[in-house]
């Protein structure tokens, strides 16, 4: 859909703070499957954790995302998501080698202009639900940065400033 455009990129690199800026503004936003899945599976003693099962996890983010599209179509205006579908695709296929990233990628469309956040290890932090390095996190971003071009969208990179400048730069490029 044309109103629904990814915020993704590098853990730790400032997404969460750009949607809540971007909600405070009176935007939809949808949070992060990874973290909602990392929350539900740590209150369970799940085991669809990323660094238990990454596959399960990554299965689990696909349906999550999935989920989040079709209740984002009752939303107006902009909706912003903090990842979605290509991130647990890419995520899935790195995991298994399953090549499921092109097929999702065509079928279940976001705006064409998808927002990656760089990486930026002066502001990250790990957290019971990021328990990954710096390092682990950049080659995600690395792997994001090929995935999202190889189905057809185009990647803006966000720039490294502080957050309501960063959502004015989002704003602006959508108006464009």
């Amino acid at each position: 859909m044309d109103r629904f455009v990814v915020i993704s990129g590098c853990s730790g690199g400032g997404k969460t703070a750009l949607l809540a800026e971007l909600g405070a503004r009176g935007y939809a936003v949808v949070e992060e499957p990874g973290r909602r899945i990392v929350r539900e599976e740590l209150q369970s003693n799940g085991a669809a954790l990323p660094w238990v099962d990454g596959a399960a996890f990554a299965r689990r983010a696909i349906a999550v995302a999935l989920a989040d599209r079709v209740t984002a179509r009752r939303l107006d205006g902009w909706v912003f998501f903090d990842r979605g579908l290509i991130d647990a695709a890419a995520a899935l296929e790195h995991a298994t080698g399953e090549p499921v990233l092109s097929h999702l990628g065509q079928l279940h469309r976001y705006h064409r202009c998808v927002f990656l956040a760089p990486p930026w290890p002066e502001i990250y932090r790990a957290d019971a639900e990021r328990r990954h390095d710096v390092e682990a996190a950049i080659a995600e971003y690395e792997r994001l940065q090929n995935a999202y071009p190889s189905v057809g969208y185009e990647v803006t990179i966000l720039p490294k400033v502080g957050v309501v400048e960063r959502a004015d730069f989002v704003l602006h490029t959508l108006a464009c």
